[in-house]
């Protein structure tokens, strides 16, 4: 079978969800290979976990300049990888450092680039959503090898245990690799929610909330069901959330399992960051709202009443 390479998005060597997502899509299409990139020491604690979800190999490249500067020296290990073994394809994370690095990989090797991928198929057809979201097309690259970026939620992980072997990648850097370097680190305090590009669930609140204090509605049913809360553009222009909370087309892109619009009316801005969200549920006031168009289910009614019923509904059946 062919080899497809996937790019392991990790956090200091803890690997996220959308790798065993990214393994699970390439086993459907080919043999599975992992290649990690990180300081030294990190790989050996990932190793069994990729094994777990598929890689018959992993690929490694370790070293303090793949901590110390920017994306440019991943793109360099993954193309001195696809030079010496000639993939099928590379899967990568849509993530906005993913993106980077695939951006730089294709221009290295003189391939083509799929972004924001939510399936891929065999002869590597990939779906996308264009033009904010109000088309879906299927697109396949014309030239080189494939580069893909699948985006968080799009396939479920399913365990495949296989026996991966470790092999050793020797990577050289150019000056302008090297070129810019990370200064500082800021370690983002965490709550006990998921992250929100990665959870299977999240429940956003919008301008309907009406005030910053109104969003204990939305956190009180995120806390409920184990989601991630997002917002809408209207709410954090308007200072009521965090923007790096923000989900939409300036936002963040999620497609989680289930995602619960509250107090949404639905801008193509913020249709075009959840749509391919597999469940959709809406609550709003106003049965016209466009947000309706996308809902697999929908309440017209006041939020602030529905929501806390569904809330301390939820927590019933948990308890």
């Amino acid at each position: 079978m062919a080899e497809i390479l996937v790019l392991v998005e990790h956090v200091d060597g803890t690997a996220k969800k959308v790798t065993f997502e990214m393994l699970t899509k390439a086993r459907q299409l080919g043999e599975p290979s992992a290649v990690f990139v990180g300081a030294a020491g990190q790989a050996a604690t990932i190793v069994d976990k990729l094994a777990e979800y598929g890689a018959q190999k992993v690929y490694v490249a370790e070293g303090e300049d793949f901590v110390d500067h920017q994306t440019a020296p991943v793109a360099a290990a993954l193309a001195t990888i696809v030079g010496d073994v000639s993939p099928a394809a590379v899967f990568i994370a849509s993530s906005p450092g993913g993106k980077e690095v695939a951006a730089r990989l294709a221009v290295r090797i003189g391939s083509g680039l799929l972004p924001d991928a939510v399936d891929v198929v065999d002869g590597f057809v990939a779906t996308q959503n264009a033009f904010g979201g109000a088309t879906v097309v299927q697109s396949t690259v014309t030239a080189g090898t494939p580069i893909i970026c699948l985006r968080p939620n799009s396939t479920p992980p399913e365990a495949a245990p296989a026996a991966a072997t470790v092999q050793p990648v020797e990577v050289s850097l150019s000056d302008s690799d090297k070129a810019a370097r990370i200064v500082e680190r800021v370690v983002e305090a965490k709550g006990g929610r998921p992250e929100l590009t990665d959870a299977a669930i999240v429940v956003s609140g919008g301008r309907g909330l009406g005030a910053a204090e109104k969003f204990s509605v939305v956190e009180e049913l995120a806390d409920a069901l184990g989601a991630a809360v997002g917002a809408s553009r209207a709410a954090t222009d308007a200072g009521w959330y965090p923007h790096q909370n923000q989900v939409g087309q300036t936002g963040k892109t999620v497609s989680p399992q289930l995602y619960v619009a509250v107090g949404i009316s639905g801008a193509i801005q913020h249709r075009a960051g959840m749509q391919t969200s597999k469940t959709i549920v809406v609550v709003n006031k106003d049965p016209d709202a466009p947000i309706f168009a996308l809902a697999d289910f929908g309440v017209v009614g006041d939020l602030h009443t529905v929501v806390p019923a569904l809330t301390q509904e939820i927590v019933k059946r948990k308890a």
